[in-house]
C-alpha cells in the first residue's frame, strides 16, 4: 500500500494544531519537524497532505480567521465609530491574551521577523494586516459621511490609529503583559477619542 495520508486523516484539527505552533513560536521558529510530529504525520505525509511549509503557513493563515474574523464582524456592527473602535481593542485583549489561544497574534509573531528566503511570507503577512486596516478605514468613512466625526478628523489616520494600538497590545501580550494591563491600555487609547455627533 502507497504511503501517504493516514485515512482518518482530519484536516482541520491538523491545521489548528499547526497554526496554534506558528502563532506561538513564528514561521521561521517552528521546524517542519516539529509540525509534523505535532500534526501525527511523517514529513512526507505533511508534504503530500499540504505542500511545503510555505504553503502550510498560508493555509494555517486562512485558518486563523475562525479566530479573528469574528472579532471585526462583530466591531463593525457597533453604531458608532467609538463603539467600533472599542471593539476592535477588546476584541484585540481577547485575541492575544491567551484566553484559549497563544499570547500574541499571529499576523505579528507569525512573519516581521524572517530571512530573505521567507520574504513571500512575510509580503503575505503585511498584506493582510494593510487589508485590516483599509476595512477599518472604511467603516470608519461611512460614519465620516453621515457627520459623526468632528471636522478634521481623518478616518484613515483613525484606522491607523486603532491598529496600531491593537498591534502593540499583541507585542505586549507576547511580552507577558496581562489581560488587565491589555485593558488598561484600550481604555487608556479611547481616552483621546473625540466626541461624535448625531448624523
Amino acid at each position: 500500500m502507497p504511503r501517504g495520508r493516514p485515512r482518518q486523516f482530519d484536516e482541520s484539527a491538523a491545521l489548528d494544531t499547526a497554526l496554534r505552533l506558528f502563532w506561538r513560536h513564528g514561521y521561521e521558529g517552528t521546524p517542519i519537524s516539529t509540525l509534523a510530529r505535532a500534526m501525527e504525520l511523517t514529513v512526507p505525509s505533511l508534504y503530500n497532505a499540504f505542500g511545503n511549509k510555505e504553503s502550510l503557513f498560508m493555509k494555517a493563515v486562512e485558518h486563523y480567521d475562525r479566530y479573528s474574523e469574528g472579532l471585526y464582524e462583530e466591531a463593525f456592527a457597533k453604531t458608532s465609530a467609538r463603539e467600533v473602535a472599542r471593539g476592535i481593542l477588546m476584541g484585540e485583549v481577547d485575541l492575544v491574551s491567551g484566553k484559549g489561544t497563544p499570547e500574541g497574534c499571529l499576523m505579528i509573531q507569525g512573519a516581521l521577523a524572517t530571512s530573505p528566503e521567507s520574504e513571500a511570507v512575510q509580503q503575505a503577512m503585511a498584506k493582510l494586516r494593510r487589508q485590516a486596516e483599509a476595512d477599518v478605514a472604511a467603516r470608519f468613512e461611512q460614519f465620516q459621511e453621515a457627520g459623526q466625526l468632528p471636522s478634521g478628523w481623518n478616518a484613515k489616520a483613525l484606522a491607523g490609529y486603532v491598529i496600531t494600538v491593537a498591534t502593540g497590545m499583541a507585542v505586549q501580550a507576547k511580552s507577558g503583559a496581562w489581560r488587565r494591563e491589555l485593558i488598561d491600555v484600550a481604555d487608556m487609547a479611547m481616552k483621546i477619542w473625540p466626541e461624535e455627533r448625531e448624523g
